[in-house]
């Protein structure tokens, strides 16, 4: 069997390692795909320094931006040479961080003319993400297509997204806008306001601010904030003040996992799993953890959400490429754990870290 390269975790912190792994073969309805690119995540962090859900040696990365090279035989929408990106993490032959992915059809879109493999790649993961958090853990329909004359019932609610200026905050703020939602609120540096009031925010406060909480609630008056989303999942940076937000009959969806200690050079992390522990919430505080892996449970996401709707929105630009820091490297390995060391030192504000992973490409 032929193998090629991915970049792996091979211990707590240790340094990342270059693996060789089967080239499969796709059957049924999977692809091959030749990873060109890529982008780090917290995941990716929080995987190779906290163990989370691992099992050692595993290929790291989960979003993925490519050209198909095979394809099995009951593929129906993509072709050998098309170019491709998608949200691909379940198995160690999809993962993204390695030459070549093999995986299901339905976890790829077809990049719209226009768009490089680049700026693709800093969708997928984030995308998804916010469309499972909104439809399941808040509950709030995104109808698609979307009717000409749709306008979601409550559509000046206000809706409160902690942590705007990241990946996820800014897709939130794209699709709840194109949904018709006129009334989002962000928290975030005050230096990325007005970048985030052009995405859509209609107020912005500055979770630096001692009176943030005091003037969110201000804000909120008897009615108080009805929908969170924390795109951050920090226990003590952004649940607890969220949890003095939050008041009965309030819906917040927290991404997972809840930090309790970033990991550093010189600390180790600690995750929770336990969303409702995590803070004291006011009683009828609906709060859940945002598990985006199990996206694939709804039928029509999984048949539509990374094939058709992500290529569409990208397209029609109702949602827009994030900024790529492009990490460079003279090897796959140089590039990836310079994107580590990025990510473990916070160095990254509005901005995806991206590279290339196949070489001479």
């Amino acid at each position: 069997m032929s193998t090629h390269l991915a970049v792996a975790t091979v211990g707590l912190k240790a340094p990342l390692a270059i693996m060789q792994v089967p080239t499969v073969h796709p059957v049924g309805q999977q692809v091959r795909v030749r990873v060109e690119w890529t982008a780090s995540t917290p995941l990716d962090l929080h995987q190779n320094d906290g163990g989370l859900l691992v099992k050692h040696p595993q290929v790291l990365g989960d979003g993925a931006a490519g050209t198909v090279v095979e394809i099995g035989p009951e593929v129906k929408k993509l072709e050998i040479g098309d170019k491709v990106f998608g949200f691909t993490w379940r198995t160690q032959t999809e993962k993204a961080h390695q030459e070549y992915c093999t995986t299901e059809e339905w976890l790829l879109g077809k990049l719209p003319e226009g768009f490089t493999l680049q700026e693709a790649v800093t969708l997928p993961n984030n995308f998804v993400t916010v469309f499972h958090a909104l439809t399941t853990d808040l509950e709030i329909e995104t109808p698609w297509p979307k009717p000409e004359s749709y306008v979601p019932e409550n559509a000046d609610t206000p809706i409160l997204i902690w942590g705007g200026s990241s990946s996820v905050g800014q897709f939130a703020i794209q699709i709840l806008r194109f949904y018709g939602f006129t009334n989002i609120w962000v928290t975030a540096s005050r230096k990325h306001h007005d970048k985030l009031k052009a995405l859509g925010a209609k107020q912005a406060f500055d979770y630096n601010d001692a009176s943030v909480v005091a003037s969110i609630t201000d804000a909120g008056g008897k009615d108080g904030v009805p929908l969170i989303l924390d795109c951050i999942g920090s226990k003590a940076g952004s649940i607890a003040p969220i949890a003095k937000i939050a008041t009965s009959g309030a819906k917040v969806a927290v991404l997972l996992p809840v930090i309790v200690r970033d990991s550093s050079e010189t600390e180790d992390p600690e995750y929770e799993m336990d969303v409702k522990a995590a803070a004291q919430w006011a009683d009828g505080v609906d709060a859940k953890g945002v598990r985006t892996h199990f996206y694939p449970d709804n039928e029509f996401f999984k048949n539509n959400l990374q094939p058709d709707i992500m290529p569409a929105l990208l397209k029609q630009g109702t949602v827009t490429p994030q900024k790529q820091r492009i990490v460079e490297g003279a090897t796959l390995i140089e590039r990836a754990q310079k994107a580590m060391n990025i990510l473990r030192r916070k160095e990254v504000s509005m901005e995806r870290l991206v590279w290339r992973v196949s070489e001479g490409v």
